[in-house]
C-alpha cells in the first residue's frame, strides 16, 4: 500500500507569519482591544479561530468569539486582496512535486478555512497534487485528530501508513492522537521545545532532511 503523508499549510508549506500576525492585530483593534504580540500569536496558529481567540484573549465574553473570528477572517482577505502574499517556502514545491511522482499519496490537514485552502492551493499551483484537503470548516480542529482522520479515510490509506507533517505541537498531538507518525520541521511557528512537546517522533530543520526521513520511514 501506498504511504500517505499529509501536511499542514501555515508554516509548514507557506510563510504566513507576517499575514496571520497583522490580521490577528487587525481584528483585536477592530473591536478596541489590546493587539497580542507576535509572540502571543505563533503560539496559537494551528487552532481553530475561536480556540485560538480563547488562548489570545480568556478575559472576553465568550458570546464575542464569533465577532472577534469575523474580524480576523476579514482582515485577513482584505490583506491578501491588498497584496500581502504568503509564499511558498523555498524547497516545498519540489519535496511535494516529488513525493507526488513517487508514487505517495498526498494530502493537507490545516487549521485554515476552506477560502483559505482552496486560494493556497490555486495561487501556489498545487491543484491535483494532493488526493485530499480539510480543514477548521469540517469539524473539530487541532489537536483534536478529525481533520487527519478524514485524509486518512479519504484517501483509503491506513493510520500506520500515514505520516503527518507540521510545524506545531498542535499538529504532533494531532498525529499522535490519529496514531500516525508526527514528523516536525521548525521553521514555522513553534520552537523545538515546543514541537517535541507535542510528541514529535522526528524533527527536520530543512526539506532536505525532511525528505530524507520520509525515504526513511518510508522504507522503515
Amino acid at each position: 500500500m501506498s504511504k500517505l503523508a499529509v501536511f499542514d499549510v501555515d508554516g509548514t508549506l507557506v510563510d504566513s507569519r507576517r499575514s496571520i500576525a497583522e490580521a490577528m492585530g487587525s481584528a483585536f483593534r477592530s473591536l478596541n482591544l489590546p493587539a497580542p504580540g507576535y509572540d502571543e500569536t505563533r503560539r496559537i496558529v494551528g487552532l481553530s479561530l475561536e480556540p485560538a481567540i480563547a488562548v489570545l484573549a480568556p478575559d472576553l465574553d465568550r458570546s464575542r468569539y464569533p465577532v472577534l473570528a469575523q474580524a480576523y477572517k476579514d482582515a485577513f482577505v482584505a490583506n491578501r486582496d491588498a497584496g500581502l502574499v504568503e509564499p511558498l517556502y523555498e524547497g516545498a514545491k519540489e519535496i511535494v512535486t516529488e513525493l507526488r511522482a513517487a508514487g505517495w499519496r498526498l494530502g493537507v490537514a490545516t487549521g485554515k478555512a476552506r477560502r483559505g485552502v482552496d486560494a493556497f492551493l490555486e495561487r501556489h499551483g498545487f491543484e491535483g497534487l494532493f488526493d485530499a484537503a480539510f480543514c477548521a470548516d469540517d469539524g473539530p480542529g487541532k489537536p483534536d485528530p478529525h481533520m487527519l482522520n478524514l485524509v486518512i479515510e479519504a484517501v483509503g490509506a491506513r493510520a500506520a501508513d500515514t505520516i503527518m507533517i507540521g510545524d506545531t505541537s498542535f499538529d504532533m498531538a494531532m498525529a499522535r492522537a490519529a496514531d500516525t507518525y508526527a514528523q516536525g520541521v521548525t521553521w514555522g511557528f513553534h520552537t523545538v521545545e515546543e514541537i517535541q512537546s507535542g510528541g514529535a517522533h522526528h524533527i527536520a530543520e530543512d526539506f532536505a532532511i525532511l525528505r530524507a526521513e520520509l525515504d526513511r520511514w518510508a522504507n522503515g
